[in-house]
């Protein structure tokens, strides 16, 4: 057992962010095997978050709307550890167990991974934070556009993009109605692309 006076630990209890690269699709996979067996492996002091940067996915299947995860980061998940001791040394338990995980690849950067940047990480973990609670339709649009609306009192009417609010998820869309154009506001998900065929 490897013992640790608290004036050694304390300054390591710190982690930093590495990389790890998984098989495709197998980042959920990957964290929940870590997030499960830290505990078991006795691992707390070394491993503090395991990290898959996801967002919200929403768009129109068969007049249905669905929601799905999108990887924000297609491949790889983010481990808060510490991987060096004091030596800068790698910490064998924990580059084996990381290395172990189901769909697990390796760390990014070989044998002696570098740490992301702060600003790298701060980038990352503010990408999570926005798209926390916030669905992103599956298609972008631009102003001056034509869609079909495919939901709602203007449904299978046709109309204009006028603005887009990202923020809010809204489009404002100028639609006919009786010969006038009447701006109404719906959501990504209500309208659809116009085929060439329309």
């Amino acid at each position: 057992m490897m013992e640790e006076g608290t004036s050694v630990q304390n300054p390591l209890r710190k982690g930093q962010w590495f990389v790890v690269q998984t098989l495709s699709n197998k980042e959920p996979a990957a964290k929940r095997y870590l997030d499960r067996y830290i505990p078991e492996h006795e691992l707390e002091d070394y491993i503090f978050e395991v990290l898959v940067p996801e967002q919200t996915v929403s768009e129109v299947r068969h007049g249905k709307k669905t929601q799905r995860k999108r990887k924000l980061y297609p491949g790889y998940i983010f481990v808060n550890c510490r991987l060096y001791d004091e030596d800068g040394q790698v910490i064998q338990k924990v580059w084996y167990f990381v290395n172990g995980a189901d769909g697990v690849i390796g760390f990014a950067g070989g044998k002696t991974p570098a740490p992301l940047k702060e600003a790298e990480i701060a980038r990352i973990l503010d990408q999570v934070a926005e798209a926390e609670g916030r669905e992103v339709p599956k298609v972008s649009y631009e102003v001056g556009e034509e869609v079909k609306i495919t939901d709602g009192p203007f449904l299978n009417l046709n109309g204009r993009i006028d603005e887009i609010d990202t923020e809010r998820g809204k489009l404002k869309i100028s639609v006919s109605i009786f010969g006038r154009f009447t701006p109404v506001e719906l959501e990504y998900w209500q309208v659809e692309r116009m085929t060439d065929e329309s």
